[in-house]
C-alpha cells in the first residue's frame, strides 16, 4: 500500500493479521460559511466551490445535509459528477425515518435507496442516527431490525446515543448483519451511548468525534455542543488508547469530527493525520 499514491487525509497503519488498516479522515458536512470567515475556505469562497476545496486535504466527507432532506438522485448525480475522483462518501440518513418516524417510513427508506444510488460506487456508508432517547425496547429492537433489512445491500452503521444499547447481544447481532457500530466521542454524560472500541464490522470501523463540551451538551443550544476544540494531547491519547484496537480488528476505518464550530472539525482532522503520520514514520524508522 505504501508504493500507491496516498488520499490527502488518510494514513495506512498496522490493521488485521499483519496486515494494513487505511484510515481516511474527515468532516460531518463541509459547507459552512463560518469556514470561510474562520479562513478553512479563502475568502468569498460560494458553497459552490467548497467541495472542490475540501477535497485538496481530504478524501471522505460525511453529507449531513440527507438528514433534514430526503436524498435526491438528481442532486446527488451532479455532486458525484462534480466531485474529485479520489472523494469519498458517508451519508446520514434522513431525519423523518430515524427521528420523526413518519408513518411511511418504509416508503421513505426506499425513496432514500433510490435518491442515493448515484453516490453507491463511491458511498463507504449510510450513517443511521438514532435519537437520544431511542432505548433498548421491544418495539424499537423490531423497528431498528426492519429498518436494516430495508437497508441490505448498502453499506450501514448504526450510531446509537442511548446507553442501553451498549449490550454484548446488540454487537452480535450487528456482526450477524455484516453493520458497523460507530464509535463515538462525547461528553460522558450519564444516559449516553460509551465510547467503545467494538468493533462488528471487519470491513469498516466508523468514529464520530462530537467533542466533549459537557455544558454545551447540556445547554440544548446546538452551536455550543459541537463548540470544541481537541487538542493534541487528547487527540494523541485517543491513538494511544482505542484507535490501535480498531485498526487491528478491520481492514478501513473512517474518522469525522463534528465539532463545526469555528472550522474546529477541519482543523482537529488535520492535526489528527499529522499525529498518525508522524507516529507512522517513528515506527517505520
Amino acid at each position: 500500500m505504501d508504493s500507491q499514491p496516498q488520499r490527502p487525509g488518510s494514513v495506512t497503519v498496522p490493521g488485521t493479521r499483519g496486515g494494513a488498516c487505511e484510515l481516511l479522515i474527515g468532516t460531518c458536512g463541509y459547507s459552512y460559511l463560518e469556514w470561510v470567515d474562520s479562513g478553512f475556505y479563502p475568502a468569498a469562497t460560494p458553497p459552490a466551490q467548497m467541495l472542490g476545496l475540501y477535497s485538496r486535504c481530504f478524501s471522505i466527507v460525511e453529507l449531513n445535509y440527507t438528514w433534514y432532506q430526503m436524498a435526491r438522485a438528481e442532486a446527488l448525480a451532479r455532486m458525484e459528477a462534480a466531485a474529485p475522483a479520489h472523494l469519498l462518501f458517508a451519508a446520514k440518513l434522513t431525519r423523518t425515518i430515524t427521528h420523526e418516524r413518519q408513518d411511511d417510513w418504509r416508503e421513505q427508506v426506499q425513496a432514500y435507496r433510490r435518491g442515493i444510488a448515484p453516490l453507491r460506487k463511491r458511498l463507504v456508508a449510510v450513517l443511521v442516527q438514532l435519537p437520544p432517547d431511542f432505548d433498548r425496547t421491544v418495539g424499537n429492537r423490531c423497528f431498528l431490525a426492519e429498518l436494516l433489512d430495508g437497508l441490505q445491500g448498502i453499506p450501514v452503521a448504526v450510531e446509537f446515543r442511548h446507553a442501553s444499547w451498549a449490550a454484548d447481544a446488540v454487537f452480535n447481532e450487528l456482526e450477524r448483519r455484516g453493520v458497523t457500530l460507530v464509535t463515538v466521542d462525547e461528553p460522558a454524560l450519564p444516559g449516553l451511548f460509551p465510547p467503545l472500541d467494538v468493533v462488528t464490522n471487519p470491513a469498516l470501523f466508523y468514529v464520530r468525534f462530537h467533542g466533549r463540551n459537557l455544558q454545551g451538551w447540556q445547554s440544548g443550544n446546538m452551536q455550543r455542543k459541537f463548540d470544541y476544540d481537541y487538542s493534541h494531547s487528547e487527540l494523541r491519547q485517543w491513538c494511544e488508547t482505542s484507535l490501535s484496537g480498531l485498526a487491528r480488528r478491520a481492514g478501513r476505518g473512517i474518522l469525522f469530527f463534528n465539532n463545526h464550530v469555528r472550522a474546529q472539525a477541519p482543523r482537529n482532522a488535520r492535526l489528527l493525520c499529522s499525529l498518525l503520520e508522524k507516529n507512522r514514520y517513528q515506527a517505520t524508522t
